[in-house]
């Protein structure tokens, strides 16, 4: 298992574990700003189509039939699709409706706690003293992020309905990482697993099925506009987001994302998830014209502590 092979993290897998996080956060702040430019769920419909179009030139032989495409597998990419793809982004665009992107990045802070549980239970992956600690330093840091360093601001912070949402999409991306190194034996085909863009591809073409079938249960629950009115609100500044969703937190975040889990393990992969709210405040604080306070250097240090604690052997 990678996660005992992985103790020292090496700059590189630093790196692969660094820039998801930091685009998922872009994609919070982007997703809220898209709140009443384009329903939740039709926008990752939107989102998964392009980023398959843009990954379709590199890896499109994965689609062909024949033993050495996706379809002999189906069933394993179309649960992964379902989780990573069709599930956990339109759920967090749903969460964006009723909840703010430091919100939903604090419950997804949560994530290492369901890494672990789910691997205890369902993987008989033993939970160490240094795991938990890990988990609870780095929570720590995401509550000062999000208190400013002030406890009567996080005791402030209320839940919402997307909370819930968010905290069912933490669950569903949990499961999935799991799934990337823990696969049933002969669920997945060697000539795909080593091709990152076929891998992902095939789990793309799975999840755009999954989220067109959502998005279109979505069109049957929106209320009626005026005549003249749409629910989509084409111009610009929906397509800079789209283009950002489809190639920052799809094609490289999840490019990323696979390669760290493959190195390091989901229980570990899951400790710089937590970077994701301090990135978030960094850009919302960015957007606002408003500098870093010493808050975000003090949950840097508990979240980057956290990981530390964790890697160690």
């Amino acid at each position: 298992m990678p996660q005992n092979a992985s103790a020292r993290l090496s700059p590189t897998t630093l790196l692969l574990l660094v820039v998801p996080p930091l685009m998922w956060a872009g994609n919070a702040v982007v997703g809220r700003m898209m709140q009443g430019v384009v329903p939740p769920v039709t926008l990752n419909f939107l989102r998964w189509t392009l980023a398959f179009m843009l990954l379709l030139p590199f890896a499109g032989q994965v689609l062909r039939p024949g033993p050495q495409g996706l379809w002999p597998h189906w069933r394993r990419f179309a649960l992964l699709g379902l989780l990573g793809v069709g599930c956990y982004n339109a759920f967090q665009y749903v969460a964006l409706k009723t909840s703010t992107p430091m919100n939903v990045t604090l419950v997804a802070a949560s994530m290492p706690v369901w890494m672990l549980l789910l691997g205890r239970v369902f993987y008989g992956v033993a939970v160490s003293r240094r795991a938990a600690l890990g988990a609870l330093l780095s929570l720590c840091g995401v509550a000062v992020v999000l208190s400013h360093g002030e406890l009567d601001h996080l005791l402030a912070v209320k839940l919402v309905p997307g909370d819930g949402w968010m905290l069912l999409a933490s669950l569903l991306w949990a499961w999935y990482s799991w799934l990337l190194v823990r696969p049933r034996p002969g669920t997945e085909p060697a000539h795909i697993k080593a091709d990152w863009a076929a891998f992902l591809l095939a789990q793309i073409v799975m999840g755009v099925m999954w989220s067109g079938l959502f998005a279109a249960g979505e069109w049957l629950t929106l209320p009626a506009l005026a005549e003249g009115q749409g629910h989509i609100q084409w111009g610009w500044p929906l397509a800079a987001a789209l283009v950002y969703v489809a190639v920052g937190p799809s094609l490289v975040a999840y490019r990323c994302w696979g390669a760290g889990v493959a190195r390091v393990g989901p229980a570990m992969a899951s400790f710089f998830n937590n970077l994701t709210p301090l990135f978030a405040a960094l850009l919302s604080a960015t957007l606002l014209g408003e500098p870093p306070r010493l808050y975000h250097a003090l949950g840097f240090v508990l979240i980057v502590g956290g990981i530390l604690v964790s890697s160690r052997r």
